[in-house]
């Protein structure tokens, strides 16, 4: 039984992004003596969600059963929307918090307002300003800012985007990004990536699982990271691969078989932090590994048309590169062979937040809820 002196507060996390990014959070509320708080892992990425967790010394309350083979995001929608309602109308959050852009935090943010719940997004704000780029993404972020009641924005830009869609300013908090307070508490614990017989190579660390980038962009990105290891025998890369058939199956068709690329299965968290410490430069259409690299002095090479994550970009610690082969090839090029070029990509200016960001939603959200009485009602909207 929850204590009705305490703000009961549920934290929605649906994929394993959403789980490092939430993590230190859910820690920070777990340590004050006015919030209750419970883990809700919508099944998305069930088994990847609780062994990210657990990295953390967390557990889910709240496991929902949501996933089906190929499933449409229609489907997925429609099951994630039941779910949590029956959730949500059994446990009686006070609030609801979710992080970013999946469909999880996107039905949470729905159900959520359907049962009058106040919802606090973390890393609020983020926009390409195409919706077809990254898809669902970029519609699921503009869906959740229109229900959201806190808009927690990891920096001036994402608070911008939020201001000029009409947010009220004094709903939207600039906090920095939780990943980085992840990484950091990370990176301190965690020993070099090694594989012994690439000992005297530069290791490019490469990642790819976007939606928009599936079939023929994967295929020429692919191409790309192949010329690369035919081309250079000081180089190595290292690919591990995201569990959805459509990335995997191509993966292994294009990539295997090469005496310089390594496939594996998705890396732990440790081992992937590790991974990108061990790196020369990143690969990468991941918005998160935007966000980590340049804390650890990684140059990243984006392979999207566009980035929600601009903020890098101007920085100049990371670069848009798209989907094409040359493109590709030869911006990874300059940063093996251009010192000059590299040491201007790493030298760890990050502009996405100091490793407090947790520390400052927690305040924000105490001074809001106990300033009101939130505790056990139905009608906070």
């Amino acid at each position: 039984m929850q204590s009705s002196s305490r703000i009961n507060i549920i934290c929605v996390v649906g994929t394993r992004p959403e789980a490092i990014k939430m993590a230190p959070l859910i820690i920070a509320l777990r340590k004050t003596h006015w919030a209750s708080v419970r883990i809700v892992s919508t099944g998305q990425h069930p088994v990847l969600v609780e062994k990210m967790l657990s990295h953390f010394s967390l557990t889910p309350d709240f496991i929902c059963d949501v996933m089906e083979p190929n499933q449409s995001l229609a489907k997925l929608t429609i099951r994630l929307l039941g779910e949590l309602d029956r959730c949500f109308q059994a446990e009686k959050p006070d609030i609801v918090i979710g992080q970013g852009d999946t469909t999880s935090v996107t039905v949470a943010a729905l159900a959520a307002f359907y049962l009058r719940i106040p919802f606090a997004h973390v890393e609020a704000g983020l926009r390409t300003r195409d919706y077809k780029n990254p898809f669902p993404e970029e519609m699921n972020r503009v869906l959740v800012g229109n229900l959201a009641q806190w808009h927690f924005a990891p920096t001036n830009a994402a608070k911008k985007n939020l201001i000029e869609e009409g947010k009220s300013a004094d709903t939207i908090y600039v906090t920095g990004n939780t990943i980085v307070d992840a990484l950091l508490y990370t990176a301190d614990r965690c020993p070099p990536f090694v594989l012994p017989e690439f000992a005297n190579c530069r290791m490019i660390l490469f990642t790819a699982h976007r939606r928009e980038n599936i079939g023929r962009p994967f295929a020429e990105i692919c191409r790309a990271a192949r010329y690369l290891a035919d081309v250079r025998d000081d180089v190595f890369i290292l690919f591990p691969v995201h569990p959805n058939p459509a990335i995997k199956d191509a993966a292994y068709s294009y990539l295997s078989n090469h005496s310089r690329i390594r496939l594996t299965p998705p890396l732990d968290y440790i081992d992937f932090i590790a991974a990108m410490k061990s790196s020369f430069f990143i690969l990468t259409d991941s918005g998160g590994v935007q966000e980590e690299a340049p804390s650890l002095r990684k140059p990243v090479l984006v392979l999207r048309n566009e980035t929600e994550r601009p903020e890098g970009i101007e920085a100049g610690v990371t670069k848009l590169v798209g989907r094409d082969f040359e493109s590709i090839v030869n911006s990874s090029l300059q940063l093996l062979d251009d010192d000059a070029a590299y040491k201007s990509f790493s030298r760890g200016d990050s502009p996405y937040g100091d490793g407090r960001a947790s520390e400052k939603i927690v305040d924000i959200l105490h001074k809001a809820l106990t300033k009101h009485s939130y505790a056990h009602s139905s009608d906070c909207l």
